[in-house]
């Protein structure tokens, strides 16, 4: 039985609520990677997290950007879907693949894969909660052998000199919570740099996320590298939050950049300043949706797959406009960008920037 740090428990609670000394501000790393003070990263998203966006979220503020997740064999069978995720570009480093399975031999197959597209870091996926993937022990599923887990890390360690991360959620289910010891254990194998996601993979994405957890983590003595918290970083106060009252070394940021990319800045602003940035106008966000759709059109190299998988990011870009609606369901049903941006073109003749703020 494993002999090193205690499991969780719920009084092991965050930075504000016990008397923890000041912290004292050592810069984080990754393997060589040197990061700012509580750098943001833009978490690896599942049909988001595509070369656009990680760019234009790159150009906000963002530290680090992850790629989508990718499958492990999906890679070995040269599945073009997954290969295309594996593009990366210059100006988003530093970058990290972030790849998932549940099969030694693939996983290794995969990182010899990966390493021909040159990133920075290579992050493992235990924290994907959704049933295609835990149904094959990958993911969050693999959160029910954590045996395998460090077993998987260890070998990946072994066969790269890449930066090995891993991205996880604290456990299963809150019955069994063991995410002091797991990331523990994941470090004595080599693991350079730990996201905790604060829910369980049993509450999906409902609920709150529980910090205090991750707080556990990070404060326990022998934790050396990068704790990242991920869950609810929805706002600049709760980043605030997350570095002052729970002493995390950074923030993975997720939902709360789709449609806004400027979410990083905006954080960092009020991380500096105390202070909120202006509201972004409607000018900046047709400019900035304009921008995306094209720069998805030059990456697909085909204009109709651009359109249609630039449209999830459009509800995001305009929300809180009243009476969108009817703009939105034509966005929805473009084929061409000459039909998106006329649409884009007209919301801008109709509502007024203070319709927006």
């Amino acid at each position: 039985m494993y002999k090193g740090a205690p499991f969780y428990q719920p009084m092991d609670i965050g930075r504000k609520y016990v008397n923890l000394p000041p912290k004292t501000i050592v810069l984080p790393k990754i393997g060589a990677i040197e990061l700012n003070d509580f750098p943001l990263l833009l978490a690896p998203m599942e049909d988001v997290s595509d070369p656009p966006f990680r760019a234009l979220c790159k150009l906000q503020g963002a530290d680090v950007v992850y790629t989508e997740f990718i499958s492990s064999e999906g890679l070995i069978r040269d599945a073009a879907r997954s290969v295309k995720k594996l593009d990366i570009y210059e100006k988003e480093r530093p970058v990290g693949i972030q790849i998932f399975g549940a099969k030694l031999d693939s996983m290794l197959r995969t990182v010899e894969i990966v390493e021909k597209s040159k990133p920075d870091i290579i992050d493992i996926n235990f924290g994907c909660p959704v049933k295609k993937v835990v149904s094959k022990g990958a993911g969050a599923g693999i959160l029910k052998d954590i045996d395998l887990m460090v077993k998987l890390t260890d070998a990946m360690v072994k066969h790269t000199d890449l930066p090995i991360t891993v991205k996880t959620r604290l456990g299963w289910d809150h019955d069994s919570i063991r995410i002091v010891e797991v990331a523990e254990r994941l470090q004595d194998v080599g693991c350079q740099a730990i996201s905790i996601h604060g829910r369980t993979r049993a509450q999906m994405y409902k609920g709150s996320a529980d910090w205090r957890p991750i707080a556990a983590v990070k404060n326990n003595p022998r934790m050396h590298i990068p704790v990242f918290g991920n869950g609810d970083v929805n706002t600049p106060e709760r980043a605030l939050e997350m570095r002052d009252d729970y002493g995390l070394d950074g923030a993975m940021i997720g939902r709360a950049s789709i449609g806004n990319p400027w979410f990083f800045k905006q954080v960092k602003h009020f991380l500096k300043t105390g202070t909120h940035l202006p509201a972004i106008g409607l000018a900046d966000r047709v400019a900035m949706a304009r921008r995306h759709l094209e720069m998805a059109i030059d990456w697909k190299e085909n204009e109709l797959v651009g359109v249609m998988e630039n449209r999830r990011h459009y509800t995001n870009y305009f929300k809180g406009i009243p009476h969108f609606k009817p703009y939105r369901m034509r966005m929805l049903t473009c084929n061409t960008a000459a039909e998106v941006y006329q649409v884009f073109d007209e919301v801008l003749e109709t509502f007024s920037e203070e319709s927006t703020s």
